[in-house]
C-alpha cells in the first residue's frame, strides 16, 4: 500500500477517486507524519455499494457463529503481534504517551475477544410461550445490514474496535470513516482484518473529512445503521441526516463528567493521597482529551483548600513532551484548533471570575521537547460555578474546574447539573453514601472510589445529550442486530372467521 492508498473498498487499497491527499500531522512538532487519501462522495458511494453487495449477495452474513468468532480471535492475536508498532502509531498520531497507546491496543484486543466469546455463548434464540403445544414461537437475532461507522480523533483504534468487533460478530458489513486528524491506526486495523481472512467487501475504509464523507454515510439510503462517536453538534447533524431513511442510529456524544469527593475520603493521609492522585488521572490523562474525563472536581468545602492546593502543586509537575519520550507523562493536544479552543475556554473562565491555581498558558519552550507542538499546561481553575462555559461545555483539554458543596444533596445536584450524562465518580468511605449517591447520579457509568476503568462486558454510554444507545456489553452487540419473531403453527387448520 502506497502512502496515499488509505481507502479500502471491496478488498483493494486505492487512492481517492479525485486524487486528493491530506497531510496527517504529528501534534508533538506540527510536522507531517503521513500522507493519506482524501476521500469524497464517489469513494463513499463505492464503499457503501461494496458493503451492500457483500451483505446481500456475499457469504459473511450467512457464515456460522463459530467462523465469525474465530476471525475475531485471529484479529486479537494479530493485534498483540503488532502491539508495539500500533502503539507507536497511535502515540505519534494522537499525541498520547506510548504507554497509553499500549493500553489501547490491549483494550482493543480484549474487545475483539469479548465479542467472539459473547456470540459463541449465546443460544439459538429465545423461545416464546404462545400458550399452545401446536405453536413453536421463537425470537431470533439477525444482522442489521450495512453499518456506517464514524469515529473520533482521541481514541481512534479503541472506538473503531467498539464498533467493528460487535458488527462483525453479528454478521454485518461496514464502512468506517476514521477522523481525518488521526486515521492511521484504523488503516492498520483494516490490514489486520484482511490478514485474518475477512472477505472482500465486508469491511471498507474511507479516509476523509466529516463533510463530505461522514455526511454522505449518514444520509446514504443503502446504509442500515450509522454509529457515530464525537461531538454533540456533529452528532445532531448525523441524526438529522439519518432521519430521512429512518435508519438505526447509535450516538456517543461525550460528557461533562463530575468527580465528587467527600471529606471522609480524605480523612487519612493515604485516602487524601489517593483521591488527589485519581483527580489528576481523571482530568489530565491524554491531556484531558477523553469523553469521560473527570473535568469537574466537586469537593466538600471543609477539605477544599488543602485538596486544591496539593492538586495544583502536583499538576504543575506533570512532565510534558512527545509521548514516545521516556518519562513523559502528558503529550500535546491533537491539533492547533484544539489548542486554540483550550485557550479560549481558559480565557473565558478567568473573565467570568475563576481563579487560576496553575497552568493557564502554553508551557515555555525550554520546558518541553520538542518545543513546536500543540502543548498546553495542565490547568486548575478554582471558584467555578455552573454558569461558566468551562463548566457546562466539553472542553476536551487539560482543564480541571473546582466547585464546592456542603451537603450530600448539594453534591448530587451539582453533579447532575449538566446536559450530558456519560460518567462520574464518588469518593467516600461511607458505603451507604456511596450507594445512595451512585444511584442518584444521572450518568451511564459511575465509579466509586476509582476513575476511568471500563470493562468490555459492561455497557458504555450516557444519559441526556451524551447520546443514544450503548457500546460494549450485550447491548453493544444488540445495537448491530435486529430481533425477528418467527411463529410456526404446527397444526394449521381453517379459522372460519368468514362463513363463506
Amino acid at each position: 500500500m502506497s502512502a496515499v492508498e488509505t481507502i479500502h473498498v471491496n478488498g483493494a487499497w486505492q487512492p481517492a477517486a479525485s486524487g486528493a491527499q491530506r497531510e496527517v500531522l504529528d501534534p508533538a512538532d506540527a510536522k507531517t507524519l503521513a500522507l493519506v487519501a482524501e476521500g469524497g462522495v464517489a469513494d463513499t458511494d463505492a464503499a457503501v455499494a461494496a458493503a451492500r453487495r457483500s451483505f446481500d449477495e456475499g457469504t459473511w452474513p450467512r457464515t456460522t457463529v463459530a467462523e465469525r468468532a474465530a476471525l475475531l480471535r485471529r484479529v486479537a492475536d494479530l493485534l498483540q503481534r503488532d502491539r508495539e508498532a500500533i502503539a507507536l502509531t497511535e502515540s505519534r498520531d494522537t499525541g498520547k504517551t506510548l504507554e497509553e497507546g499500549r493500553v489501547d491496543v490491549d483494550d482493543v484486543t480484549n474487545a475483539f475477544r469479548y465479542f467472539a466469546d459473547l456470540v459463541m455463548n449465546e443460544s439459538g434464540g429465545r423461545v416464546v410461550d404462545a400458550g399452545s403445544p401446536d405453536v413453536h414461537s421463537v425470537v431470533v437475532y439477525e444482522p442489521v445490514g450495512v453499518c456506517a461507522m464514524i469515529t473520533p480523533w482521541n481514541y481512534p483504534l479503541l472506538q473503531a474496535s467498539w464498533k467493528i468487533a460487535p458488527a462483525l460478530a453479528a454478521g454485518n458489513t461496514f464502512v468506517i470513516k476514521p477522523s481525518e486528524v488521526t486515521p492511521l491506526s484504523t488503516v492498520h486495523l483494516m490490514k489486520l482484518l484482511v490478514e485474518a481472512g475477512l472477505p472482500a467487501g465486508v469491511g471498507n475504509v474511507v479516509t476523509g473529512s466529516g463533510d463530505p464523507v461522514g455526511a454522505r454515510l449518514a444520509e446514504h439510503p443503502d446504509v442500515d445503521l450509522v454509529s457515530f462517536t464525537g461531538g454533540l453538534a456533529s452528532g445532531t447533524k448525523v441524526m438529522e441526516a439519518a432521519a430521512a431513511s429512518v435508519k438505526k442510529v447509535a450516538l456517543e456524544l461525550g460528557g461533562k463528567n463530575p468527580n465528587v469527593v467527600f471529606a471522609d475520603a480524605c480523612a487519612t493521609e493515604e485516602g487524601f493521597d489517593t483521591a488527589v492522585d485519581q483527580a489528576l488521572n481523571a482530568a489530565f490523562i491524554h491531556s484531558g482529551q477523553v469523553c469521560s474525563a473527570g473535568a469537574r472536581l466537586i469537593i466538600e468545602d471543609s477539605v477544599r483548600d488543602r485538596f486544591v492546593a496539593e492538586l495544583a502543586r502536583r499538576a504543575e509537575r506533570i512532565k510534558l513532551g512527545r509521548g514516545t519520550e521516556p518519562g513523559v507523562e502528558c503529550g500535546p493536544l491533537v491539533s492547533a484548533a484544539q489548542l486554540a479552543k483550550t485557550e479560549r475556554y481558559v480565557a473565558a473562565a478567568l473573565a467570568e471570575g475563576a481563579s487560576l491555581r496553575c497552568g493557564g498558558s502554553r508551557p515555555e519552550p525550554s520546558q518541553i521537547r520538542p518545543a513546536t507542538g500543540y502543548f498546553y499546561s495542565p490547568t486548575v481553575l478554582d471558584h467555578c460555578h455552573g454558569e461558566m462555559s468551562v463548566v457546562r461545555e466539553e472542553t476536551f483539554g487539560p482543564i480541571l474546574t473546582v466547585e464546592t458543596f456542603h451537603t450530600e444533596d448539594e453534591a448530587v445536584a451539582l453533579a447532575n447539573d449538566t446536559e450530558y450524562g456519560l460518567a462520574g465518580a464518588v469518593w467516600t468511605t461511607d458505603a451507604g453514601r456511596a450507594r445512595r449517591v451512585a444511584g442518584r447520579l444521572r450518568h451511564g457509568t459511575v465509579w466509586i472510589n476509582d476513575y476511568h476503568p471500563y470493562l468490555p462486558q459492561a455497557e458504555w454510554g450516557g444519559f441526556g445529550k451524551s447520546g443514544i444507545g450503548r457500546e460494549l456489553g450485550p447491548s453493544g452487540l444488540n445495537e448491530y442486530r435486529e430481533p425477528k419473531h418467527i411463529y410456526q403453527n404446527l397444526a394449521p387448520r381453517p379459522v372460519r372467521w368468514f362463513g363463506g
